[in-house]
């Protein structure tokens, strides 16, 4: 068969060359092939470019002929490959990090109740302002002394025209001040904001000089004279106080009303 020929890598080996030469020119093409076949299965594989590709060297026999030809390996920075932990033996797998979870929505905040809306000037004075009407600087202590009044009122559901009768009576007896034992200027055993007499059976004098009690007592008795919301105001103190000057409260009518006004809450 001297004219047959054998093709490798675009050229010719001629039949009559000797049989081991030709023999050996089989093995390189054989190699050649080897290597070529193994590269392009490697990188479609692994889908990875041929500059990413990494080999190594292994031997192959063709024709009874051992040849190192070059083998792709697999890449171990090669992002294309999923990493996989390795499993160590006698431990448990290490799981995955849980993102941390979201802190629960805050409740919204519940709102304040809303402020009831201050006594209008016909619920105060339901009659207009009298005449003669009489007026001072009050200091904080006697600011106190008012609110402390009308907040019994509101605690006792009282309307606000007592809230106004109770403040016009202790400006009318002590200038909303909590007056104690004065001695010779005492009238008679009259203490406290309302000058109330524990000899009328008001209560002890420790009690009648803590302005709540005062306050309390005052609207029990007011709360006792029938109709006073529509009867004047210096008509009703005088009915509950049972003054020797029962017209003396009438001047402080306007004064009383508008220290409830600056008081209320």
């Amino acid at each position: 068969m001297a004219t047959t020929t054998e093709r490798t890598a675009h050229r010719r080996i001629p039949t009559t060359l000797g049989p081991v030469t030709r023999r050996l020119g089989f093995v390189a093409v054989g190699a050649i092939a080897l290597v070529a076949v193994g590269t392009g299965t490697a990188a479609s594989a692994a889908d990875v470019p041929a500059d990413k590709v990494s080999y190594t060297t292994a031997t192959r026999t063709f024709a009874g002929v051992p040849l190192k030809v070059a083998v792709p390996v697999a890449d171990p920075a090669d992002t294309h490959v999923a990493p996989v932990a390795a499993a160590v033996p006698g431990k448990p797998a290490i799981p995955a990090a849980k993102a941390p979870a979201k802190p629960a929505a805050k409740p919204a905040a519940k709102k304040a109740p809303a402020k009831p809306a201050a006594p209008s000037r016909a619920q105060l004075m339901p009659h207009g302002v009298p005449g003669g009407q009489s007026w001072f600087r009050v200091g904080p202590a006697q600011v106190r002394n008012a609110a402390t009044i009308v907040k019994v009122g509101q605690q006792m559901h009282l309307p606000p025209r007592a809230w106004v009768m109770a403040v016009a009576c202790s400006l009318q007896e002590s200038k909303l001040t909590n007056l104690g034992n004065l001695g010779a200027r005492n009238d008679h055993d009259s203490l406290g904001l309302f000058q109330q007499r524990p000899a009328s059976g008001w209560g002890s004098p420790h009690q009648i000089l803590n302005p709540r009690y005062a306050a309390t007592k005052f609207y029990q008795a007011l709360r006792n004279v029938g109709g006073y919301r529509s009867l004047p105001l210096t008509v009703a103190v005088q009915r509950v106080q049972v003054s020797a000057f029962p017209q003396a409260y009438a001047q402080w009518e306007k004064m009383a009303a508008d220290l409830v006004t600056g008081t209320f809450n």
